[in-house]
């Protein structure tokens, strides 16, 4: 395991400052490195050359032999000047917040799609810093701390190569994003609705995923990857869900969000968060245990406004709210509070979802020819049947239809 020393610079406009280096923390232990001390500048701005003052430069070089350290992590994000110098100043390597991330989202990444745009993301970033006399310098930063990713043979390549790369890369992920909306055209035609579940990072999206699974009539879904750790699933997982009153949608699980979300992710998983965007109905999931879940909240605002998904009817679910001594208010409206584990509150979103999405319905008397009972059978599957009773003219069906199937089989409505 690498040892590090945390560095962060409070400005007189920081907010959440301490929160902010808890979470450094937190993306290290991701990471698998051990944080032996943290030390703290304030400051009106960060200087050009070093990030921090010099006479803080001579305080951390001091530290990082006193305590052995093998690498400095910053907060923020360095520009390649910074990093260049703090290298030559500290004799160590040195790495920001932007670098964990990407190194954490390399570590994840399972499918070709996720594979595909964290390394796109890794070469855009690395692309400013990869210039003329600093390959030796960023040899050792690596764009991560661990081995996933461009590495160390595709610093040495020049500008141009990287280009290439990047190039390359948008063109895989073109194939992939073309099949992505292929299938998202389909599900329009079918009028299948699609629910997408978005949040910070770790607020127990997957988990909500799967105990929406518990209430689905028909329940052979496979269950996704659960687990308390920062950005513990980064592909798109879909489900169907079937209520009792025969209404179905799809809900997908989408990747988590986190404070100085680096651009170059946002703009790598477009196709990804493209799915948030198409959805009919977006629930937000909170972590209502924790602390700082109203600047979570605004982070997640921030990104779904930047996807422009600001105009899609938002369900604000509260989680875990089992770890919670009294209960939370909130002018966030409609809201519902959850417990993942013990399934509490689960009754009143699947109602709360299916309130959203099937306001818009039709209920109606059919009267379907004997020859037509292909329709009725469709319609036993499809839709919301009330009450059936075969009579000499037909099966008159008592049925709900959404406007597609109100119009699709208006001729046999009495």
């Amino acid at each position: 395991m690498e040892k590090a020393i945390l560095v962060g610079v409070r400005l007189q406009d920081s907010v959440n400052f301490e929160y902010m280096m808890a979470e450094l923390k937190n993306l290290c232990m991701a990471c698998d490195i051990v944080v032996l001390d943290t030390i703290i500048q304030n400051m009106e701005k960060p200087t050009a050359n070093l990030y921090i003052g010099p006479g803080k430069a001579e305080e951390l070089k001091a530290a990082v032999l006193n305590l052995e350290a093998d690498i400095v992590v910053f907060d923020d994000e360095l520009s390649p000047t910074q990093v260049r110098n703090l290298e030559k100043t500290l004799a160590i390597k040195v790495v920001d917040r932007t670098v964990l991330i990407l190194d954490i989202f390399a570590r994840r990444a399972k499918t070709k799609e996720a594979m595909l745009q964290v390394e796109l993301a890794q070469c855009e970033y690395m692309l400013p810093r990869v210039i003329v006399g600093m390959n030796s310098s960023f040899s050792r930063q690596r764009s991560g701390t661990g081995s996933k990713g461009p590495g160390e043979k595709q610093l040495e390549l020049d500008r141009r190569l990287l280009k290439d790369q990047i190039s390359r890369l948008h063109d895989d992920l073109k194939e992939l994003v073309s099949i992505r909306r292929t299938q998202r055209e389909k599900r329009k035609k079918e009028e299948t609705f699609t629910v997408a579940i978005t949040g910070y990072t770790n607020s127990g999206k997957s988990t909500l995923l799967n105990k929406m699974l518990e209430y689905s009539l028909e329940n052979s879904e496979k269950y996704v990857f659960e687990k308390n750790m920062l950005f513990a699933t980064l592909e798109t997982a879909t489900r169907s869900i079937t209520l009792k009153n025969n209404h179905r949608f799809l809900i997908t699980d989408t990747v988590g969000f986190i404070s100085k979300l680096p651009h170059h992710l946002i703009e790598a998983f477009k196709s990804t968060l493209e799915e948030i965007k198409e959805a009919a109905v977006i629930l937000h999931v909170i972590d209502a245990a924790n602390p700082q879940y109203k600047n979570q909240v605004g982070v997640v605002e921030e990104v779904l406004k930047s996807l422009d998904a600001k105009n899609i009817p938002v369900i604000y679910v509260f989680n875990k709210s089992d770890l919670l001594s009294c209960p939370i208010t909130s002018q966030l409206s409609p809201m519902v509070c959850v417990s993942s584990i013990t399934g509490e509150g689960f009754m009143e979103l699947t109602n709360l979802i299916d309130s959203l999405l099937y306001n818009m319905l039709h209920r109606v008397l059919m009267i379907i020819p004997f020859e037509k009972g292909n329709i009725y059978s469709f319609l036993k599957d499809k839709a919301h049947i009330f009450s059936t009773e075969y009579l000499d003219d037909g099966i008159h069906v008592d049925v709900e239809l959404n406007d597609h199937f109100f119009n699709l089989y208006k001729q046999y409505i009495v």
